[in-house]
């Protein structure tokens, strides 16, 4: 898809999304794949509701969730294939090729996310790079970035210590955003109960 000429946007939001039913493994041993689906189709729903009127592109090659983004409204571009941090960099790519300055990646899985809890991620200064810290293993589940240069990911286990300490090398100021709400990510059974 050629880039949308026209005025500077000021943020959109990248949600890579891998699949419904057959994503969460790791909950599997709780939850069968019906129940696994129903429970990310909700807590996607929850992150693009906390997109407020911010502009979403969903990061996925699986077709249910493709259907689901169309369903929505959402633009939506497939999965490179590389993990977190290729879909990451594609849908920021696809953001600063359509004229955004910054891009806010969100992961879907954050069930406590509220309405518009996202917007506040639009108007962080140019120079500064801010996220928040998942409620374990010091992951990223919010980052916002300049659109320009390409931030360098680095998503897994310590990805909030290594995308502060990228920033810096950038030169980017560093703010982390306190928020129970949006720290709070679904990965092992026992987030289910927490």
């Amino acid at each position: 898809m050629p880039p949308v000429p026209g005025p500077p946007q000021r943020a959109g939001v990248v949600i890579p999304l891998r699949a419904f039913a057959s994503g969460k493994a790791r909950l599997a041993s709780v939850l069968d794949d019906a129940q696994r689906g129903e429970l990310a189709t909700m807590m996607a729903n929850c992150v693009v509701a906390a997109a407020g009127e911010l502009p979403i592109v969903i990061v996925s090659s699986a077709l249910e969730v493709q259907e689901w983004a169309s369903a929505h409204g959402l633009a939506v571009i497939d999965d490179p294939g590389t993990g977190l941090d290729g879909a990451a960099r594609k849908g920021g790519d696809h953001l600063r090729d359509r004229g955004f300055q910054r891009v806010i990646v969100a992961h879907a899985d954050l069930p406590r996310a509220r309405p518009g809890a996202l917007v506040p991620f639009a108007a962080i200064d140019v120079g500064t790079v801010a996220l928040v810290r998942a409620h374990r293993d010091d992951g990223t589940p919010v980052l916002s970035v300049p659109a320009d240069p390409p931030f360098p990911y680095s998503y897994g286990i310590g990805s909030a210590t290594r995308h502060a300490t990228l920033a810096g090398e950038l030169g980017f100021a560093v703010e982390i955003v306190h928020d129970a709400a949006l720290a709070y990510d679904v990965d092992l059974p026992e987030d289910l109960i927490s």
